[in-house]
């Protein structure tokens, strides 16, 4: 698929998603159109599948009779390759293209849908991918008000959305069937862009997801594994994939049960088996459902000053309990930190996005902060990003870099926050400024009023203050005035002044009128 078509793709299943909701909100819809653009997905895998199976015996799985006995029998046959190679189960009628169908035929088809999300999921019950297709759709509340006041509006509402998408070739049998994985992305970024403060709890922008991405895999080409503990809807990891020839495992953990259903969604509609990757569901900090594991690369936006409990058990707690202090209850971004690190593996990198303040703050933040610098030289760069590139917030931020194997004892500031393009809502970094923050990462390259290395000792006489400033020059100094020149111009404006002043009189006289005052 060109890039013309992947474009065309995406505009139509925004304006779909656009035009069908509707007065409902575009972040309420959002749930609606990406559950069901992944229920085609599923249905038109599972033909391709089903028929590949089936062509030894010139069938067509959509010509299979679910009633007969011949028919069960090749779809029980079918299932169990089905549910062990893609880890689900539909059956010919299940199919998105068959409900579609009744839909445009203006059959009542909500109840039916329902039945058939439901499956889906049943399907997968004690086996192997039980956990990645657990209460998947639940989101997709077919009985809500906010699809339509009488249940013939609300099945008529959803028909033009499934007719509408059935009209789509996703093209799934494609070797470039990732572009439907790319069109995903476009939607969960455009719901993002309107959906304020809300959007921070499930995107990272494109560009700064990019940024990290391309530092954890800095000198490498293979990854056997990457880890994000607030995942999101998992963008940032699939980020990560695109940098190296090959993920071997993608971990992650999310908090909010809509964004980690959508997290889910996305690793399957990129292509990642469902062995490949392991998402969970809970408070991060709190409920930690990783423990014991070591990875590769660790990348992450958290939410930023976000409270956690802080409680005394924390302690003893291993992520915690070498730093002799707790990040406070008001602000968890040293608790996500050493969380990450206690998970670092020795030859992994680490980049974390964090507010500044995490920075410079003192008290136990502080603490923490000089013995991740001084006691283990994990702090590997400090780069400062501009302000408003972040969606719902226009504070400024940072990336903080660490790794655990360094072969140095210097420290790489970046000051990037001048490096973007102003954009409506919020600022964007162009692929110039990213280009230029990787290559003076990965070159360790120090460049006037834009990136310095800082030996351990000047860290340590800042008092282990990381505030970009202090490390970098961004003073951009005026040009010195000079006093007795600028007299003499003075002098001279008032010579030329009254030399206009006399030729202005003599004029004056000479056609006999009185000069002016």
């Amino acid at each position: 698929m060109t890039e013309e078509q992947k474009k065309t793709l995406e505009a139509k299943l925004w304006d779909i998603a656009n035009t069908l909701r509707g007065k409902m909100n575009a972040d309420e819809f959002r749930d609606y159109i990406l559950g069901f653009i992944f229920y085609k997905y599923l249905s038109e895998k599972m033909h391709i599948y089903a028929n590949k199976i089936l062509e030894q015996d010139s069938i067509e799985y959509l010509d299979l009779d679910e009633s007969t006995e011949d028919g069960k029998e090749y779809l029980e046959a079918v299932k169990v390759e089905a549910v062990e190679s893609l880890g689900y189960f539909l059956k010919p009628s299940e199919l998105f293209h068959q409900i579609a169908k009744r839909g445009a035929k203006g059959e009542f088809i909500l109840e039916e849908l329902t039945s058939v999300l439901n499956a889906i999921e049943r399907s997968t019950m004690g086996t192997e991918s039980e956990d990645d297709f657990d209460h998947l759709f639940e989101d997709l509340d077919l009985t809500s008000t906010k699809l339509g006041r009488t249940e013939n509006a609300k099945n008529e509402l959803i028909s033009k959305v499934l007719v509408h998408l059935d009209g789509i070739d996703f093209k799934l049998d494609d070797a470039d069937a990732d572009v439907l994985g790319d069109a995903y992305e476009y939607l969960i970024g455009q719901f993002a862009s309107g959906a304020g403060k809300k959007a921070g709890e499930f995107y990272t922008p494109q560009e700064v997801s990019t940024i990290l991405a391309r530092i954890v895999t800095t000198g490498k080409t293979r990854l056997k594994s990457v880890y994000d503990p607030t995942c999101g809807s998992g963008s940032l990891l699939l980020r990560v994939a695109r940098e190296v020839k090959e993920v071997g495992d993608f971990f992650g953990q999310e908090m909010n049960r809509t964004t980690y259903n959508l997290a889910r969604m996305n690793m399957i509609l990129h292509g990642v088996h469902y062995r490949n990757f392991d998402i969970k569901q809970d408070d991060t900090l709190e409920h930690p459902m990783h423990d014991g594991m070591k990875f590769e690369a660790i990348v992450a936006n958290p939410p930023f000053s976000a409270k956690w409990s802080a409680k005394d058990l924390f302690q003893a707690d291993d992520r915690f309990a070498s730093y002799g202090r707790l990040a406070p209850a008001s602000k968890a971004d040293y608790a996500f930190v050493t969380h990450m690190l206690h998970h670092l593996d020795d030859n992994g990198t680490m980049a974390v996005v964090l507010p500044h303040g995490a920075l410079f703050r003192g008290a136990a933040e502080g603490h923490i902060r000089e013995f991740i610098i001084k006691e283990k030289n994990w702090l590997d760069a400090v780069i400062g990003l501009p302000a408003n590139i972040f969606y719902g917030t226009s504070i400024p931020t940072c990336v903080m870099v660490f790794k655990k194997c360094r072969e140095t004892d210097a420290v790489l500031f970046i000051d990037a926050s001048q490096g973007f393009e102003k954009g409506k809502n919020e600022n964007f970094l162009r692929q110039q400024d990213i280009n230029k923050i990787v290559n003076a990462y990965r070159d360790k390259s120090e460049e006037d009023k834009y990136s310095h290395l800082a030996s351990l000792k000047e860290i340590a006489d800042n008092d282990y203050n990381l505030n970009i400033p202090r490390y970098v020059d961004t003073f951009v100094k005026e040009a010195e005035i000079d006093l007795s020149s600028v007299t003499a111009d003075l002098k001279q404006i008032e010579l030329d002044m009254k030399e206009v002043d006399e030729t202005i009189k003599a004029f004056c006289a000479e056609l006999g009128l009185e000069a002016p005052v």
